[in-house]
């Protein structure tokens, strides 16, 4: 199957239209009423939620047979552009050259948006009866705190007893070539912030002060040496990373009186959050250090087991680009650390992310092309009738 000309303008034309609204996190800038406006003539009921100042999408329509749910998730918001003089062209713009989309949002991830929104028109068209319910979860809360999103629209979602099986997530997650990569779980990641306290003085006078970068060295050359764990089939080994340290008055004869030290895990499912703490805690108590340390987890570990979601993209892939995905836990965190605690089987798969958050982020129109044709190819497998082995 190909896009033909007018389905391709199309496209364009719903990409340019996201674009051009400058939705830096948590905007959204009016990117949710294009994508509900779009929605709503193809029969899908639509519920905005917003928490705080974030804004959220939640819309569903129902096939003619019970069957699953498979819902599309993903974000409007994008990162700041950093100096406009160092961008070729308008970044709040789909700037078009060749094969060539230029533009914030164009790969993270209003290219994905645009993507799932022609596929699901494509599939109204061609399909009059199918099986379950297709959704979409939208948020503009993913690439800066990421608390008035997906996080609280899951919680909504639990308290009204709403449930989905199946999670396609528009994240970025390709590498060389599109749909190389699924992204079928993510590390966990929980930050510490430490502050050890000394005794502020006079760098002449060491006896009457107490200096706390001296005395936390050692500790943090354990912590940073520690194997937390070895990993396993799907995930990398537990690393620690020191992020800031921040100590000092910025003369050069003063000891400082305290040093915060800021440091986050990346853990797989062979560690715990409370694992991780405990044994950082101990570590701490062993070298006697007065210190203070705050938790906070932005996310627990997942992992999408095989299954009907893994079974039908992977599929996807081979049919439209003609080779099979690596499927990896790699990468940052995502929303779909918030909607798989839920037991729903859940899939990273986007464009390509060479670019993303840089200057000059871009697709490739072609990318864009196939990538419509992937998601329209995974609800294909998941709610048509005649794919019985793909409905619950």
């Amino acid at each position: 199957m190909k896009i033909d000309a007018d389905r391709e303008r199309k496209l364009l034309a719903v990409l340019s239209e996201l674009m051009e609204k400058p939705s830096t996190s948590p905007q959204d800038c009016g990117c949710q009423d294009s994508i509900e406006a779009f929605i709503t003539p193809l029969g899908f009921t639509s519920t905005r939620l917003p928490f705080e100042d974030v804004s959220n999408l939640w819309a569903t329509k129902s096939g003619s047979k019970p069957g699953p749910t498979l819902i599309f998730a993903g974000h409007t918001d994008v990162v700041p552009t950093g100096q406009l003089s160092s961008w070729d062209c308008d970044p709040f713009k789909a700037n078009v050259s060749g094969d060539v989309i230029t533009g914030r949002g164009a790969a993270d991830m209003k290219g994905a948006l645009a993507a799932m929104l022609i596929a699901t028109e494509m599939f109204q068209n061609k399909y009059q009866v199918f099986h379950g319910r297709l959704g979409f979860l939208i948020t503009s809360d993913e690439e800066a705190a990421a608390i008035n999103g997906t996080k609280k629209v899951m919680a909504w979602l639990n308290e009204q007893d709403e449930h989905f099986d199946y999670c396609v997530v528009g994240e970025p997650s390709s590498d060389q070539s599109l749909g190389d990569v699924i992204r079928v779980g993510r590390r966990g990641s929980l930050n510490g912030k430490l502050t050890i306290k000394g005794k502020q003085g006079h760098v002449a006078y060491p006896d009457k002060a107490s200096n706390p970068i001296h005395s936390c060295l050692t500790a943090l050359a354990e912590l940073s040496a520690v194997t937390w764990d070895t990993g396993n089939t799907f995930f990398p080994p537990t690393s620690f990373q020191i992020s800031n340290f921040q100590s000092g008055t910025g003369a050069t004869n003063v000891i400082p009186g305290d040093a915060i030290i800021d440091f986050n895990f990346r853990y797989s499912t062979e560690s715990t959050e409370t694992s991780l703490m405990q044994r950082t805690e101990d570590i701490l108590k062993h070298y006697h250090l007065e210190y203070a340390l705050q938790w906070s987890l932005s996310g627990e570990p997942f992992l999408t087991q095989d299954g009907v979601l893994i079974t039908s993209t992977s599929a996807a892939v081979n049919k439209i680009k003609g080779y099979q995905p690596v499927l990896s836990t790699g990468g940052g965190t995502s929303d779909g650390r918030f909607i798989a605690p839920s037991g729903i089987e859940v899939v990273e798969i986007g464009l390509c992310n060479e670019t993303i958050h840089q200057i000059n982020e871009c697709t490739s129109l072609s990318d864009l092309r196939d990538l419509t044709l992937i998601y329209l190819d995974i609800m294909e497998g998941i709610l048509l009738p005649d794919n019985s082995q793909h409905v619950s």
